[in-house]
């Protein structure tokens, strides 16, 4: 069951970074809308999905995703998720280029957003809760990428096939397969790919698997139901390269080490 969240309208910030903390129900999705400022979305707990015109974002427990001002964005959760929101400022330069980015929280970088999330709309900017504020922006600005992103091309065939590859992971049919069914040639379709996404079929394919997991994993299910329903052939092929993706176990990504 689908729950929609209608995201605030907010057109101006009190103070340069205005914090939000929300509880998501499971199946819960806000449409797309655009903000005038940035966007953190912080999971504390659940998989947060948010969607732009250029791709798929997905931040698992201890992970956030970055929206910059002015883009179009939705957010939606599978599972029942504790987001943790900073809107922050457009005048505050923190990350470039301007793009959507899923970011790797820190333990320290994660106890200052709880702690500027505690604080009050109207906080004292120049006092030290303004100074904490001051160091969050700091410690995010410098916090590294995660490859948690699935770009998405433009061209309608190439769309339809990913749509497809995402609504079933464990589809199985070739390169080959698909660009038949999509009126060209392998060739072309992998060519297309790598210009459109900057992956090959077979890594944009990989890592959407991978991806899909993390919900599935995050859900309760067990690491073999997972891989199956990923599309892979044995466990161990699936903790393999959910390894090498993300340098951990899927069992360690559940205990949340």
């Amino acid at each position: 069951m689908t729950t929609e969240r209608i995201a605030p309208t907010l057109q101006t910030l009190p103070r340069p970074v205005y914090p939000r903390s929300e509880s998501l129900p499971a199946g819960s999705v806000s449409r797309a809308h655009a903000h005038p400022f940035g966007q953190l979305s912080f999971a504390g707990e659940g998989v947060l999905l948010v969607r732009t015109e250029t791709g798929s974002h997905v931040a698992p427990p201890q992970r956030a995703v970055w929206v910059p001002p002015g883009m179009a964005h939705e957010v939606a959760t599978s599972r029942r998720a504790e987001m943790r929101g900073l809107y922050i400022g457009w005048d505050q330069d923190i990350f470039r280029p301007l793009q959507c980015l899923v970011l790797s929280v820190t333990p320290l970088a994660r106890e200052l957003i709880l702690a500027v999330c505690a604080l009050p709309v109207l906080y004292d900017e120049h006092g030290p809760d303004g100074r904490l504020v001051a160091v969050l922006l700091d410690q995010l600005a410098s916090l590294p990428v995660a490859d948690f992103s699935l770009p998405w091309p433009r061209d309608q065939r190439l769309s339809a096939i990913c749509q497809a590859l995402t609504d079933s992971p464990d589809d199985s049919r070739t390169a080959s397969a698909f660009a038949k069914s999509a009126g060209m040639t392998e060739r072309t379709l992998g060519r297309l790919f790598v210009g459109q996404t900057g992956l090959t079929f077979g890594n944009w394919r990989r890592r959407a698997r991978l991806l899909a997991s993390l919900s599935l994993l995050e859900a309760g299910k067990s690491v073999t139901t997972t891989a199956i329903e990923c599309g892979y052939d044995s466990t161990s092929a699936f903790i393999a390269a959910f390894r090498e993706a993300f340098g951990i176990t899927p069992g360690a990504f559940v205990r949340g080490v």
